[in-house]
């Protein structure tokens, strides 16, 4: 088992590292019969993509190459094979520095497991990996539209600083989108804003939560004991690099209130069951409910900073110390947003041909 893979039936494969020549990932299961450009990739690649002053100045153009899977612009139901070339790579401010173990990095664990690590970035271990999630996620969301069901992500929060949220999820939305952190709150976002730039003066970085909402999910989707659906859409965010926690519906908060505060209550309505409210986040017993898809990620600080941090060679396994320096943002929860919203399509997309919803020719 290699790792590299996510999803039994709509299978993402990831490959490539941070400064190597070029990132990307194979599609398998696809339904066949459905138009793919690859300005529908780019679209969402776009929407990942570095831009502005709070983020990292490496500047790629992140344009997808359609390698295989597609002809005529029609899928054919094979293997789908996505290529984004790195551009803008350089490894130059970590080659004084690559014996070190990064605190908060993935250096010293994949060195711990491989024996090796490639120093140039993270390898695979960077935030750039998931660009071939992010392609993935352009497909699964293009086949999930066909079915009536939509995905929306936003920054909920940002270095404690919490969204109210006012209207309808599709509103909220285009608030988000058109705010430079993805924050649905134009009076809070900017102090959000205040703080991300307070922390990059002082040479630090800081973490925040990703909302994710799936409307027009279907009732059944998931299995009862280990392959529950709010299991499997954990398991996909948990995967992204950054994310260190998940919660569905009200989640930890479900901890401070009674059952009666918690349940949701139904009621039957021209011969469908429907919900007073949705403090379950759209499962029930592992099961979807048919109710809207609520979950949300807690994303940790980006771990490259510029203050001095305590640490060790990895050749020489003595105490060193070490300042991180290169192209990184100091808050990656904008740019998160859309890899969070394709990996819950991926899962969303997977369960869904998994319960049979979702033939393999459209």
């Amino acid at each position: 088992m290699s790792g590299n893979s996510f999803g039994r039936i709509f299978r993402l494969t990831t490959f490539g590292e941070s400064h190597g020549k070029a990132v990307g990932c194979v599609v398998d299961g696809c339904p066949a019969g459905m138009e793919l450009k690859e300005e529908d990739i780019n679209r969402e690649l776009r929407r990942r993509r570095p831009g502005g002053r709070l983020f990292s100045k490496r500047k790629e153009k992140d344009e997808a190459i359609i390698l295989s899977g597609v002809l005529d612009g029609v899928t054919l139901g094979t293997p789908i094979a996505i290529l984004v070339e790195n551009r803008d790579v350089d490894s130059k401010p970590y080659e004084s520095i690559k014996d070190l173990a990064r605190p908060g990095h993935g250096d010293y664990t994949y060195f711990a497991k491989f024996g090796i690590r490639d120093w140039r970035g993270g390898g695979r271990a960077s935030g750039r990996e998931t660009v071939g999630r992010v392609a993935g996620g352009a497909v699964a969301k293009k086949v999930l539209e066909k079915f009536g069901v939509r995905v929306y992500g936003f920054s909920r929060e940002i270095a404690g600083i919490r969204a109210e949220l006012e209207g309808e999820v599709e509103e909220i939305f285009e608030k988000a989108e058109k705010s430079e952190i993805r924050f649905p709150d134009k009076v809070r976002e900017e102090i959000a804003i205040e703080r991300i730039e307070r922390a990059m003066s002082e040479g630090n970085s800081v973490g925040g939560i990703v909302e994710v909402v799936v409307k027009g999910v279907p009732a059944g989707l998931g299995e009862p004991v280990f392959m529950k659906a709010d299991a499997y859409l954990a398991y996909a965010l948990m995967s992204i690099p950054a994310v260190k926690g998940v919660e569905i519906g009200m989640g930890f908060e479900s901890a401070r209130v009674k059952g009666s505060e918690m349940n949701d209550e139904m009621y039957a309505e021209k011969g469908r069951i429907k919900f007073f409210s949705n403090n379950s986040g759209g499962t029930l017993a592992g099961i979807t409910s048919g109710q809207d898809i609520v979950i949300r990620a807690a994303v940790k600080p980006t771990p490259s900073i510029s203050k001095v941090q305590k640490t060790i060679n990895l050749r020489t396994l003595e105490n060193e110390e070490i300042v991180v320096k290169g192209r990184h943002d100091p808050c990656i929860v904008p740019r998160a947003v859309v890899v969070c919203e394709s990996m819950v399509a991926i899962a969303i997309l997977d369960l869904m041909m998994m319960q049979g919803i979702v033939p393999r020719f459209l």
